[in-house]
């Protein structure tokens, strides 16, 4: 499903998808001030064709904007304006699933212009909200089976576009930024397509991925083999479970950064702390704290991460970046309002 485009990776666009934007989103911006003609039904015979693109739109929303929640919002709010149209205007669309992509775009464009506002009010560190593996989401519900499933977290496709580090090293563009790199380099729209989107020329759009390809540039780490870096967090797991400090010193980089998101909800790091001493002293005193506490191997982004639960009930989920034979990041998310996908039925 994917092909490379850094060291990230891709999320290419599905067949049949290809249509310019430009020819058919007429109705994009002005969609909400137009009324539903008399007897207009909304259940007409392209419902099936539109729906299916939910999907795409919630994997474009999360990636621009890090938050499921906000993702759910912005797909319903996309549907939404496509049924304000008239049938006959809807009908009229070149390619619904374009029209759609871009509404989405506009709307996570908006919300990101706000977004840092909100992040200003926000107790403490903002981590973008973590993501189960789809097997994990279905081992999670009592009888879970593929066709019940109905959290957007499994409808969102996990590969390197999502991982933790890149997911944050996207929070530092500025919104226009994060628009046009995600929608051209991880979805493969051309910039044309993405100038449609952002308001801005194709020209502009090129720079401002440029600029966006800069910022991952300079964040990036030498690769690590996956196994290495699961076997890296087995060993951290394993290390601070028998509360081994020289054993998690020696997993942890010198220079290891320490994020912790509680949202003002719950108990949690207010500033990151670095260091691998002072970062394992601090896990020591969280094992002393919770003595009940289960740590688990667990995906999380499509990355080997923890998963830290007391009486069945999961308190944070962690996220490593991982260079060579050590950790040199890590992203606990303990704000229980992110946590949703990783509570078990």
């Amino acid at each position: 499903m994917t092909r490379p485009a850094s060291q990230f990776g891709a999320l290419s666009r599905r067949s049949g998808e290809r249509s310019h934007t430009s020819n058919h989103t007429e109705g994009a911006d002005a969609t909400m001030t137009v009324p539903p003609e008399p007897g207009d039904d909304p259940t007409d015979p392209s419902l099936s064709a539109v729906m299916s693109e939910r999907r795409q739109l919630i994997n474009l929303a999360y990636r621009l904007l890090g938050s499921l929640a906000d993702a759910e919002d912005v797909v319903q709010e996309t549907y939404a304006r496509w049924y304000a149209m008239s049938r006959r205007q809807r009908e009229a669309v070149e390619s619904p699933g374009a029209w759609l992509t871009t509404v989405a775009g506009r709307v996570c464009l908006d919300l990101l212009g706000s977004a840092r506002a909100r992040r200003e009010r926000y107790v403490g560190e903002w981590i973008p909200e973590p993501l189960p593996d789809r097997t994990e989401l279905l081992g999670g519900r009592a009888g879970g089976t593929v066709t019940d499933l109905t959290d957007p977290a499994d409808r969102v496709t996990l590969d390197e576009s999502v991982n933790m580090a890149f997911l944050v090293v996207l929070e530092s563009m500025t919104p226009a930024e994060r628009v046009a790199f995600v929608l051209h380099d991880v979805f493969r729209y051309s910039f044309a397509e993405v100038a449609e989107i952002v308001g801005r020329t194709p020209a502009a759009c090129r720079q401002l991925a440029s600029s966006a390809r800069r910022r991952i540039r300079a964040a990036q780490v030498p690769a690590t083999p996956a196994a290495r870096r699961a076997d890296v967090v087995r060993d951290f797991k394993r290390a601070w479970e028998a509360k081994d400090i020289d054993a998690l010193i020696g997993l942890l980089d010198p220079k290891v950064t320490m994020v912790s998101d509680g949202g003002g909800v719950v108990s949690a790091l207010l500033r990151p702390i670095e260091g691998g001493e002072q970062i394992a002293r601090y896990a020591m005193a969280i094992a002393d704290l919770a003595p009940g506490m289960t740590i688990l191997e667990r995906t999380v982004n499509g990355q080997p991460g923890l998963v830290a639960q007391r009486d069945g009930v999961t308190e944070a989920v962690m996220a490593f970046e991982v260079a060579g034979d050590r950790v040199t990041r890590i992203w606990a998310v303990r704000n229980p309002e992110k946590l949703r996908p990783w509570t078990t039925a």
